[in-house]
């Protein structure tokens, strides 16, 4: 494969991530492309890269795979482990997987990824929390009944769901978000997954900023 990834900002592009983390994951040799991420609307400039106008986009060959999950499943075709080897593991880790990629829009709106924050925290509003619940009974429940034989990871091993889940353990990690010890455990081990930390460090070089992702800090506590 010739593999093509046209990513967003790494302090902000939170979609952008979890294609880039399995590829990285992988050990796969791809070319990386950032595009930026300015404003939040449909952007038809992007569409000679990407069908929906959106990153991230992997193309290989040339031939456009858009949309983070369908990219997941794409390299998970030729690198199988990228999934449990248990049926139902494996069918709960597309089930969380589907649920990330649709869903927790409250969360996401009220806690956009930017790395560059670290906030002191507040308490979440109810439909946030809500969202913030939900997501620590899927990762408790992953934890406790399919990771108890290997590795630090939602399956013990790392897999599509862990990538779908990264950009969430930033977003705990940036706005402070209090997590049980079990979350919190899963959320740091994460977070230190090297590639987890190159991306990190790269974001930190950057200098495009946004206002509109980063005019929460005072919202939820400013700078700790």
């Amino acid at each position: 494969m010739a593999l093509v990834l046209y990513i967003g900002n790494k302090n902000y592009s939170s979609w952008s991530l979890r294609a880039w983390l399995l590829l990285k994951h992988l050990g796969i040799p791809f070319t990386e492309r950032m595009v930026s991420v300015a404003g939040r609307e449909y952007n038809p400039a992007l569409r000679a890269i990407a069908g929906n106008a959106r990153v991230p986009c992997l193309h290989d060959e040339g031939f456009q795979i858009w949309e983070s999950l369908a990219i997941a499943e794409y390299l998970a075709e030729r690198y199988p482990q990228l999934w449990p080897q248990d049926s139902k593991a494996r069918a709960r880790a597309r089930s969380i997987s589907a649920e990330m990629h649709a869903g927790f829009a409250n969360l996401r709106k009220a806690m956009p990824m930017n790395l560059k924050l670290r906030l002191k925290g507040k308490p979440a509003d109810a439909s946030v929390q809500r969202d913030i619940d939900r997501i620590v009974e899927l990762w408790t429940d992953a934890r406790t009944r399919f990771a108890t034989r290997e590795g630090p990871y939602l399956f013990g091993a790392f897999s599509i769901a862990d990538g779908m889940y990264a950009p969430i353990a930033w977003r705990f990690h940036i706005y402070n978000v209090p997590l049980s010890p079990l979350a919190m455990a899963y959320r740091d081990n994460l977070i230190a997954h090297p590639s987890m930390q190159e991306w990190y460090e790269a974001a930190m070089k950057e200098t495009e900023a946004h206002a509109h992702y980063d005019d929460l800090a005072g919202e939820y506590g400013g700078l700790r």
